[in-house]
């Protein structure tokens, strides 16, 4: 299989194309606890871009790939640079899509981390966690009240 097969709707991206895969740490909740995952993820440019210049993240490390270093076949398999118990982040396909793109059309991105080689200076923190199975329930205690005037027309 080639790459070609594996993203049929994305005619632009060959095995050749760079990106960056970050080892995050997210957390599950479950049961009123939290359970460390370790989640590989494909980062954008100018996600990367800001993760360099020293805002707290949760990625560890980050690793400059081709796609053909990514793919075994039509299947991507995780790095050998991360540990063994990691998994592939949720859409990874279609997110690794995106992030390549972006390297694409901004290709001195590429330059902060060499084809090949991993970044593990990051600015690791956990202080702000990613929940990964997070549900966000809206109330009306939410809304924002309006003053009576405000939509008020003349």
């Amino acid at each position: 299989m080639t790459i070609a097969t594996v993203f049929p709707n994305a005619p632009d991206i060959s095995a050749k194309d760079y990106c960056v895969l970050g080892l995050a740490t997210c957390f599950l909740k479950a049961d009123g606890e939290y359970q460390q995952v370790q989640v590989v993820e494909p980062i954008p440019s100018a996600a990367l871009e800001a993760i360099l210049k020293g805002i707290p993240t949760s990625y560890q490390i980050a690793c400059a790939k081709s796609l053909n270093d990514i793919f075994s076949g039509d299947t991507p398999q995780i790095p050998a640079e991360f540990p063994e118990k990691t998994q592939l982040c949720e859409n990874f396909l279609e997110r690794l899509v995106a992030a390549v793109r972006t390297y694409k059309s901004r290709p001195e991105a590429q330059v902060h981390i060499p084809l090949g080689t991993v970044r593990n200076d990051l600015n690791f923190s956990l202080d702000r966690k990613r929940i990964l199975n997070a549900v966000n329930a809206v109330s009306t205690e939410d809304n924002v009240k309006q003053h009576k005037h405000t939509h008020q027309k003349f």
